[in-house]
């Protein structure tokens, strides 16, 4: 990282970042050059009119990007018409401050334990955000940009009819519960006619969000989606990466069952579950040839390598399987208990197996079945799914219990890559989400060291953005849609509505 030149800002302390956004000292987005991400593109939908894949800056109205020459400053690329930033910033300003104070923190480049989390402009942008919202500010928000070598105060209007988030959030807090209201509409409105939200992540939580609701127009867009999952769904199917759909499926269709009650909802069930038990890795048998040919390395060492596990694909292909998907196929067996399924208790153990390889002593869930290192840590997502699946295990015993404690701590001890997971980080934040809820300080810990990415993540439609990310992956038209449903779905956790949020099991 070069530093900062021609910039010289006085060094100021922002106290109010350390008490609204406690947060470790690191910093967020891997870029490369100038094409990734700041080059992708939203072909359609609501950005499709920004020229590339930049950072939201909340109800401001403003995409701006990181700059590795000036690490303090945000270079504006887009200001959506009609919004606060409207008329009084342009494309092309560097914001060199907010709410009167100036950015002084470097951002930091990629990825890795020294560099997740916000810490820099995007944060000091994000506390000075959510203070004009406190009443008291009355919606007014400072910025200092410097325009053709010129230094220039501009002052936003920003609406105040959300306010700012409670110190509970997203539990006991007006905004949060005004957010999560115009979220389920959002989704709702954004529901395609045959039912689907997307791919897999959108199916999993705004399905989930609808259901915690419980309102008859919330319940009947679930059972659309319900209903989707079960005309695509069978017992036998041999599409492209599919467990990922099917454990949507199993986990979506478990929780409306249990919210309704609704009998037909178990046969649909007792299908994908044959479907999910074709699919899990048992025996060498299932390894497929071509695994010799193009993954010679990740051929199983012996008969327990990667056994009880889910990949991609059914059975034994490319890499194997992997911890993200086993994660959800232990989750979705014990949901499916709950339901009343009969599960063949040997497989599921072999999916909780299969999790604790890949456990270091610190709780900290690696890629597949074996661990990066005893004190490594990155991305939750893995780490959550193996939490929640364990915290809902249907068997006697506190080892499930305690499994799920240690992995809801590790996600508190390092929440600064929460929005940063590997692949998908709107999966990864729903899933460790829900693993740090089974213990109330975590869930407190990562929700406060993220609040910055819920400040800047809302935009000013009242839909939330899917912000550039570790991977820089998945960057479209759904770029809306995807950050909404997950959002929605956190907000309603401390609902405890859901197995997957607290629910007790109906005996």
């Amino acid at each position: 990282m070069r530093a900062s030149t021609g910039f010289h800002l006085s060094a100021v302390i922002l106290a109010l970042g350390l008490l609204l956004f406690p947060s470790p000292s690191f910093a967020q987005v891997h870029y490369d050059g100038l094409d990734h991400p700041w080059g992708q593109r939203a072909g359609s939908g609501p950005d499709a009119e920004v020229d590339g894949w930049y950072f939201n800056l909340g109800l401001s109205g403003i995409r701006a990007q990181l700059l590795e020459d000036a690490p303090t400053l945000l270079l504006v690329k887009h200001v959506f018409q009609g919004s606060p930033a409207d008329g009084k910033v342009r494309v092309g300003d560097l914001l060199t401050g907010a709410g009167g104070q100036p950015f002084q923190t470097p951002h930091k480049n990629g990825y890795g334990m020294d560099r997740f989390g916000p810490t820099g402009p995007l944060l000091d942008f994000a506390i000075a955000l959510e203070a004009c919202q406190e009443s008291a500010n009355k919606g007014r928000l400072d910025l200092t940009i410097e325009r053709d070598r010129k230094s220039v105060e501009v002052t936003l209007k920003i609406n105040r009819k959300y306010g700012s988030y409670g110190i509970n959030y997203p539990g006991d807090c007006t905004k949060s519960d005004a957010v999560l209201k115009e979220l389920l509409e959002y989704l709702v409105a954004n529901q395609d006619a045959e039912g689907s939200f997307g791919i897999a992540p959108h199916n999993t939580f705004a399905a989930l969000a609808l259901i915690a609701s419980g309102t008859p127009k919330h319940m009947a867009a679930a059972k659309k989606n319900v209903k989707w999952h079960a005309r695509t769904t069978s017992a036998k199917d041999d599409s492209d990466l599919i467990n990922w759909r099917y454990m949507a499926a199993a986990i979506v269709m478990s929780e409306y069952y249990l919210a309704t009650g609704e009998k037909w909802v178990l046969a649909e069930l007792e299908e994908v579950y044959t479907f999910l038990i074709s699919t899990q890795y048992m025996t060498l048998s299932q390894v497929s040839e071509q695994v010799k040919v193009t993954h010679p390395d990740a051929m199983p060492r012996d008969a327990m390598d990667s056994h009880g596990g889910w990949g991609h694909n059914p059975g034994f292909e490319g890499y194997g399987p992997i911890c993200m998907l086993t994660g959800q196929g232990a989750l979705a067996f014990s949901l499916m208990a709950r339901c009343g399924i009969q599960i063949d208790r040997e497989r599921h153990e072999a999916a909780y197996a299969f999790l604790e390889r890949a456990t270091g002593e610190n709780g900290y869930v690696w890629y597949e079945d074996s661990v990066a290192g005893d004190q490594d840590w990155a991305d939750m997502g893995r780490t959550g799914a193996a939490g929640i699946a364990n915290r809902l295990s249907p068997y006697d015993g506190d080892i499930y219990k305690r499994r799920a404690l240690t992995h809801a701590s590790i996600i508190a001890e390092h929440p600064e890559s929460f929005p940063d997971t590997h692949g998908s980080p709107i999966m990864g934040m729903g899933y460790a989400a829900m693993a740090a809820n089974v213990e109330s300080q975590s869930f407190r810990a990562l929700m406060d060291a993220n609040r910055w990415w819920f400040t800047l993540s809302q935009c000013t439609d009242g839909s939330f953005y899917y912000q550039p990310n570790r991977d820089n992956a998945g960057y479209g038209s759904d770029s809306r849609l995807s950050a909404s449903a997950v959002t929605a779905f956190i907000f309603s956790i401390p609902k405890g509505n859901l197995a997957v949020t607290g629910k007790p099991l109906q005996r």
